[in-house]
């Protein structure tokens, strides 16, 4: 949940169609997803069929940020955020906590700093 807050955040401030409701509840329901599926099914096959249906899932919802308007497309770092957020559910998940925090640092200095670079280069967007 506080991993995903620093990204919520962000495309909050944005004014993003998904915010800080939506990328905290992703990588909480995603981590209790898998959770309950590890408690459940106990095999590595099975746990796999369960990482790809929320991958899957998660994917769905992205595509729903992405937007094509004419000839530009808004939304791509979105729906990129919520998968990656729906990556650190599933790290903290299996213990990996210091993946679950690289996915976190690294996707929000992605959208804050590249996003000074991209308004550098096409300052009229």
């Amino acid at each position: 949940y506080f991993l995903a807050l620093p990204i919520g955040w962000d495309r909050e401030q944005s004014k993003r169609q998904f915010g800080l409701r939506t990328f905290p509840l992703v990588a909480v329901v995603t981590c209790g997803f898998m959770l309950v599926g590890i408690a459940v099914i106990g095999t590595k096959e099975g746990q796999a069929r369960i990482i790809q249906g929320i991958i899957t899932g998660i994917g769905f919802i992205g595509g729903g940020a992405i937007l094509k308007d004419q000839d530009k497309v808004a939304g791509t770092a979105s729906a990129a955020s919520i998968w990656n957020t729906g990556a650190i559910g599933l790290a903290i998940a299996f213990g990996r906590l210091e993946i679950a925090i690289i996915l976190s640092v690294l996707n929000f200095l992605t959208l804050q700093l590249f996003r000074k670079i991209k308004d550098k280069i096409e300052p009229d967007r």
